[in-house]
């Protein structure tokens, strides 16, 4: 018989941090746990309840999904409304839960991209499949080049006049299609509320292209998805070998000692020829200098991306308790 879950009445005191997002009365976690993997159909749901108590338990009030996370698409957003009924309902106030609409979903025009049709209708999806009466932040998950902006940034208005969602936000959008938008959601008394954007160690896009600039600039949050690229920002692969491509120059080179359960073992998101010499140099580098302060290399990249101006929050993957766990250990280290 399972168990009925009472989240941790010491929850608050557990050394979790808040920040305030951008100019808003809204805090986040530094850290907020992200669905993107681990918590489809293809997954273990008790272990999902497992990762998801451990999180709420330590001050993990922020749970980030969009509409085709799985896989299989929608089954992560599935996983949350099984969640919401067997566990956290009582607690739903407590909580913060975005989701996000951009990518391909389903067959057809109207199932991608930044239309009204699509935002719209695949928000109401979401909120069926999450067992929600609204969501606490609706992002646009990726610029629309075709699509006029404001359409896209009007549907976003009106989702949040329909009470749909509270907040809204962007995900991977440039800079001065941001920087639009920030003016006409402004303009339309619905302030963007946060901008997400990969960010890490080996990836400092929007601090280069000035994203993180211009957030702290108009008061928008920032949240990093990818602080540890992918797993390579972890001890998963400081051993791998690389083995040379033969010298006629058509075998590839192979990577040995791959973690047979690692997102390079499955080869969607992360592909062994990302892996160079050179970069391995890199990663171990990193790794002797989080040694040297006592910290593991996913701590440390963690702290960093915490550390840079303008950030609010860093999204983490867990697949156990435990390594979550780890993850959080990063909060020590950060300095405001």
């Amino acid at each position: 018989m399972r168990v009925r879950y009472s989240a941790a009445e010491d929850r608050y005191q557990n050394g979790m941090k808040y920040e305030r997002c951008g100019r808003s009365g809204v805090l986040l976690p530094q850290v907020s746990l992200g669905f993107w993997h681990n918590f489809g159909s293809v997954d273990p749901y008790e272990r999902s309840r497992e990762i998801t108590h451990y999180a709420f338990d330590h001050g993990i009030t922020h749970f980030d999904l969009a509409n085709n996370y799985g896989p299989a698409y929608g089954s992560a957003e599935e996983t949350m409304g099984r969640l919401m009924d067997d566990d956290f309902r009582p607690y739903r106030d407590e909580l913060f839960i975005s989701t996000k609409a951009g990518y391909d979903m389903w067959p057809g025009p109207y199932g991608e991209w930044g239309s009204r049709k699509y935002l719209m209708a695949s928000l109401d999806q979401s909120l069926r499949r999450m067992h929600l009466d609204y969501v606490d932040l609706f992002y646009s998950h990726r610029f629309d080049p075709a699509t006029p902006m404001e359409e896209t940034l009007q549907a976003l208005v009106d989702i949040v006049r329909q009470g749909k969602a509270l907040y809204v936000g962007l995900s991977n959008w440039p800079l001065e299609a941001t920087r639009f938008a920030t003016q006409y959601l402004k303009e339309h008394d619905v302030p963007l509320l946060i901008y997400q954007g990969r960010l890490n160690m080996l990836d400092r896009r929007p601090i280069d292209e000035g994203i993180l600039e211009l957030c702290a600039a108009e008061g928008i949050g920032f949240i990093a998805f990818s602080p540890l690229a992918q797993g390579l920002l972890t001890d998963r692969y400081l051993n791998c070998k690389l083995q040379a491509p033969a010298s006629d120059g058509k075998t590839v080179g192979h990577v040995d000692g791959v973690p047979a359960d690692s997102r390079m073992a499955k080869g969607k998101f992360l592909k062994e020829e990302m892996l160079t010499p050179d970069l391995l140099v890199t990663l171990r580098q990193y790794n002797d200098d989080a040694r040297s302060q006592g910290l593991t290399l996913s701590q440390l990249a963690l702290a960093w991306v915490l550390r840079q101006k303008g950030v609010t929050s860093v999204l983490v993957g867990a697949s156990s308790p435990t390594q979550l766990a780890q993850n959080l250990g990063c909060l020590a280290q950060v300095f405001r």
